[in-house]
């Protein structure tokens, strides 16, 4: 029946089966404490339009203040309809790669349909706490617009470390807005990632009250231990 199903795919010209995780799992969710604050929920694969996107010079800004090269391995964390992926593809160059991870199945499947055509493109199902993406293989990652939807931060953020080569860059675009209206106040994830080890580089503040925050992952070996984690208190939402 397996060898059927994939024959028939084959045949259509899609894949038999969906993206699957390039690592083994990390550290479970449960063994991190929960974030103090709230967790939006996951609405839609796109923060808007991509024309809007595109005149605002979003993807240029972020990809300038993460210094993204021609042949760099980047991993679009969260990466929706594609909107990063399709851009970073040229970006990188046929000696690079683009990790393209999500966690909805809905996403995961468009997503691979827009990248069909892109030989450096890789399309990677990860968990919500685990971004399964192999030790040492990735010179940046990026999380766009996505950070207050992560139900356990601390979780993938321990998780993403071991991915990152030496002196590779995380950068995470948000907008400066309570997490309750699908935004991050900076205060509130500086403290979250120093709580998870990491060290800021750089910000860079985005048209429209978004900004990419640019940070350094600790060595694996470096990480504090899960249990010694603590929340930051989010007093922005509470006011």
């Amino acid at each position: 029946m397996i060898r059927f199903l994939a024959l028939f795919a084959f045949v259509l010209g899609g894949p038999a089966f969906a993206a699957e995780p390039m690592a083994p799992p990390g550290a479970p969710a449960d063994a991190f404490p929960r974030p103090d604050r709230p967790v939006a929920e996951i609405v839609a694969p796109r923060w808007s339009s991509e024309a809007e996107r595109d005149r605002a010079g979003e993807f240029e800004a972020v990809a300038k203040g993460m210094g993204i090269a021609p042949g760099e391995t980047v991993a679009d964390i969260g990466a929706g309809s594609g909107y990063y992926v399709v851009r970073l593809s040229p970006r990188v160059g046929p000696g690079g790669r683009v990790l393209a991870e999500d966690v909805t199945p809905d996403y995961l499947a468009a997503l691979e349909k827009r990248v069909a055509g892109l030989a450096n493109v890789t399309a990677v199902r990860g968990e919500p706490h685990d971004p399964r993406l192999p030790a040492a293989s990735v010179d940046a990652a990026i999380l766009v617009h996505m950070y207050h939807e992560i139900t356990q931060p601390f979780g993938l953020l321990y998780n993403l470390a071991p991915a990152m080569r030496p002196g590779g860059r995380v950068g995470i675009v948000d907008a400066d807005d309570v997490p309750s209206r699908h935004g991050t106040p900076p205060a509130l994830l500086r403290c979250e990632l120093t709580a998870a080890g990491y060290r800021e580089t750089g910000f860079h503040p985005l048209k429209g009250g978004a900004y990419l925050a640019v940070f350094a992952a600790p060595a694996p070996d470096a990480r504090p231990a899960p249990a010694t984690i603590r929340p930051c208190r989010d007093a922005t939402t509470r006011r």
